[in-house]
């Protein structure tokens, strides 16, 4: 049914794997589209009761995909730009408790993917990075008030801006991350945070949720992101933007 995604069920705990290993799970518009039906399917299934996201391999996700970017003078482009942002907000509205479990780089897009889940859990030794504005692109997909609901409006700024790459440790310290556990020991740090949630009364768990979730959308405005589609395009459009795509398309080419 999925080409890029995999889903693995053990009574009411799901795993959703990314599943192009190889390519370090990279966020095509096919991986999105399949992200966002996959969330659907679950949420059919009541009886789950935790989403495990993880990314098959050595990294959780190496971001979007940069071959895959929306061509400006598409007559689809508005809506291929749109579709991490939908894919952000299917993940966000599993009706399950969502954990992330993260290892290697999670990089710009898939930072997104990871923040659009209810918990987040990574190996000491994983790596994050934000490298949208590098690329000449802002970050979209309701990154921004992701990020701030999650660590700050300065420390987002920072990130975002600068695209400094950070430790777990880091992530852990500014809030975004729950815990971290040895890359050994990664699994059964998420299996006993999925199972500690798996054990309690579904609905005193989905109810704090949704109250968490109702508090913060009214900080955050998360429904102000249905136009991060025409910044990004605008990025896509601007030509000090494309000489900066170029260079770090050049620069990764190298390494």
């Amino acid at each position: 049914m999925y080409k890029t995604l995999e889903i693995e069920r053990q009574g009411g705990i799901a795993r959703l794997w990314l599943n192009r290993p190889k390519k370090l799970n990279p966020l095509s518009l096919q991986t999105l589209e399949e992200l966002t039906q996959a969330a659907a399917e679950l949420n059919q299934d009541k009886s789950l009761k935790v989403v495990v996201v993880s990314g098959r391999g050595r990294c959780f996700s190496a971001g979007a995909d940069l071959a895959g970017f929306p061509q400006p003078g598409d007559p689809e482009a508005r809506d291929a730009a749109d579709a991490g942002r939908r894919m952000a907000d299917a993940i966000e509205q599993i009706r399950a408790i969502t954990i992330a479990r993260i290892q290697g780089w999670c990089v710009g897009g898939g930072l997104v993917l990871a923040a659009a889940c209810d918990l987040r859990v990574a190996a000491s030794d994983a790596r994050f990075s934000i490298p949208e504005i590098d690329l000449g692109i802002p970050l979209a997909w309701g990154g921004i008030p992701r990020l701030v609901r999650e660590i700050g409006p300065a420390l987002t700024k920072e990130l975002v801006m600068t695209c400094r790459p950070f430790d777990a440790q880091e992530a852990l310290r500014a809030g975004f991350l729950n815990n971290t556990a040895e890359p050994d020991d990664l699994d059964a740090a998420v299996d006993a945070l999925a199972q500690a949630i798996a054990q309690r009364p579904s609905f005193a768990v989905q109810a704090t949720k949704r109250h968490v979730d109702a508090v913060t959308a009214n900080q955050v405005g998360l429904s102000r992101s249905w136009s991060d589609a025409d910044s990004l395009l605008s990025g896509l459009l601007d030509p000090e933007c494309q000489e900066a795509r170029k260079r770090y398309i050049q620069e990764r080419a190298k390494k």
